[in-house]
């Protein structure tokens, strides 16, 4: 039987302001390693007038404090504080120096954080960056691929060994980077010693979907382009919410090359997106004991919880994707026994989706045709296997 972690307590975490959060360990942990945003503390600057905090629906990782003349003061959980100055505006005097001062219009940035590129995309706001950490035969958001092969957008390095010569050269102005830039502290270092700014993208510590989506109101607000946030998330969020529970269960997983079942943990977002969609996630008490947004188990344990699955979704984000049930059976016979495999109610998830952060909404509406067994040219980014 699939073994069962009970936990004697849950963890609370203290909603406190933005200068208590510690900063997590890796993009993919999934797991909450420091607080959320609270209520606003000391909200004045020098030489501004405080209009009100923006609200948002569902992402705590974040704030956005407006100021009369369209400045924005921008926090997060890790203390970080960036104001926005308007292009024309002048920096107030007397800032404290913790906060760190962006002028718009936003360019020159190095965008280390793949999964962030969707923002800038749906926000028309590519054109704000200059350089990034994937080169082009790693992109899956086509504005990103294009603006590589026309040459406005160009590889600098991943996270833990940057171009800083090409950098200073093409004078960068801004670093984006994932939670992986943690591992290699002297990265940061080096960057702000070069005169680069650095600021970190915690959507992945989000633990509601559309709270990862609602990331794109912070972009929107670093680079000036507000209304495109708004109506790119309002476009997501709808297809996300309103479903009723189907009843019908739901694993999503993969297969390792050594036949183990990796899979998400109970409290993870692709289990939550399941829920939204209508779907019951199995197995339902995948815990784990670690910090980790996944949890590896052999295959008998998987069969064991998941044999009578109404539907199954192999993550191809990960292991690479299935295009065939041959494919899946040579991964692991077992398969064979499960119901989903014989009644033909296997799904894949393309690979593209873990760069498809403006898309959770999408795939949330996804799920739920998959339950009511639309026909698979309705959906973006499942496919049936056969």
């Amino acid at each position: 039987m699939f073994r069962r972690l009970f936990l004697g307590s849950l963890l609370l975490f203290v909603l406190t302001a933005c200068g208590a959060a510690q900063a997590g360990e890796t993009e993919s942990a999934g797991r909450d390693t420091g607080a959320a945003i609270g209520q606003p503390e000391n909200t004045s600057l020098p030489g501004l007038t405080y209009t009100g905090r923006e609200t948002l629906q569902y992402a705590d990782r974040f704030s956005i404090d407006d100021y009369e003349g369209g400045y924005h003061l921008l926090c997060l959980m890790d203390g970080k504080k960036i104001l926005t100055v308007p292009e024309g505006a002048a920096v107030p005097e007397g800032l404290p120096e913790e906060i760190l001062t962006v002028r718009q219009p936003l360019d020159r940035v190095y965008l280390v954080a793949s999964a962030s590129m969707d923002f800038f995309a749906s926000i028309g706001a590519v054109d704000t960056l200059r350089f990034c950490g994937l080169e082009e035969k790693g992109w899956y958001v086509p504005e990103a691929a294009l603006a590589m092969r026309q040459g406005s957008l160009v590889y600098a390095g991943k996270y833990s060994a940057p171009d800083y010569e090409m950098l200073l050269q093409g004078g960068c102005r801004l670093a984006i980077e994932n939670t992986m830039i943690t591992h290699s502290p002297e990265v940061i270092e080096k960057l702000e010693e070069l005169g680069i700014p650095v600021i970190i993208d915690y959507a992945s510590y989000e633990d509601h979907p559309l709270g990862r989506v609602e990331w794109v109101k912070f972009y929107g607000a670093l680079s000036g382009r507000e209304a495109e946030a708004e109506k790119a998330f309002e476009e997501q969020s709808a297809q996300a919410e309103g479903y009723e529970e189907s009843g019908k269960t739901v694993a999503f997983f993969y297969i390792r090359q050594d036949g183990a079942a990796v899979i998400r943990r109970s409290d993870d977002y692709v289990p939550m997106m399941i829920r939204l969609a209508g779907g019951i996630y199995l197995p339902k008490d995948a815990w784990g004991e670690n910090r980790l947004s996944t949890e590896t188990i052999q295959m008998e344990e998987f069969y064991a919880a998941a044999q009578d699955a109404d539907y199954l979704i192999y993550n191809g984000t990960t292991a690479g994707e299935i295009h065939s049930m041959a494919e899946l059976l040579e991964k692991s016979a077992l398969m064979r026994e499960f119901r989903a495999v014989q009644e033909g109610r296997v799904y894949a998830v393309s690979q593209d989706l873990y760069q498809s952060t403006m898309s959770l909404g999408t795939v949330i509406g996804d799920i739920h045709r998959m339950l009511s067994d639309a026909p698979s040219e309705e959906l973006v980014f499942l496919k049936k296997i056969e």
